[in-house]
């Protein structure tokens, strides 16, 4: 434990605090699915050298605002689709770069809305189980997915951005993965 301890760097407590200060912006007003948290997902994958952190943390700090918002019945499913996309960032984000950014938040969004919709279909009462309810849950959520969408593209824009910047004024942050 204690050498885990020493091996934990300045720039993983910066990573681990912007992933909580992500999380933390969910319970400000904000539109339905406009949050932080394909980003935090996202961002975790690509700054945590540790993969059991890149998962760990961000889930975390989404079950402690989860406990404040409230916890729902299909939260397990908004988990499992937060990992998926963790592991977007762990492969997609190796190397950080504006384009990769942007593929990996559209991808993100996708994700989310594929697998929330289609668990709220399989699993709740809302809709038959049919084709044409899948396609119904599908089609509800869309104004949610455009809201998720322009979220997920602004908060990594704010997250990696803001990430960058500190380790362009903090150059040791540079030289240490999380």
């Amino acid at each position: 434990m204690v050498d885990q301890m020493k091996k934990i760097t300045p720039n993983f407590w910066v990573v681990t605090l912007m992933v909580f200060a992500a999380a933390f912006v969910r319970l400000l007003p904000h539109p339905p699915n406009f949050a932080p948290i394909a980003a935090m997902a996202l961002f975790g994958g690509a700054y945590f050298s540790k993969k059991s952190f890149a998962f760990a943390i961000p889930l975390i700090a989404i079950f402690l605002t989860d406990l404040i918002i409230g916890i729902y019945s299909y939260a397990w499913i908004v988990y499992i689709s937060f990992a998926v996309i963790v592991v977007l960032g762990i492969f997609m984000l190796k190397k950080v770069n504006v384009k990769k950014l942007i593929f990996a938040s559209v991808t993100a969004s996708i994700s989310f809305f594929a697998i929330t919709n289609f668990g709220v279909w399989a699993l709740g009462t809302l809709y038959p189980k049919t084709p044409e309810g899948l396609l119904a849950s599908y089609t509800a959520a869309i104004p949610f997915f455009q809201n998720s969408l322009i979220g997920d593209l602004f908060f990594v824009g704010v997250m990696f951005g803001v990430y960058e910047l500190v380790k362009h004024k903090v150059p040791a942050l540079a030289k240490v993965k999380a």
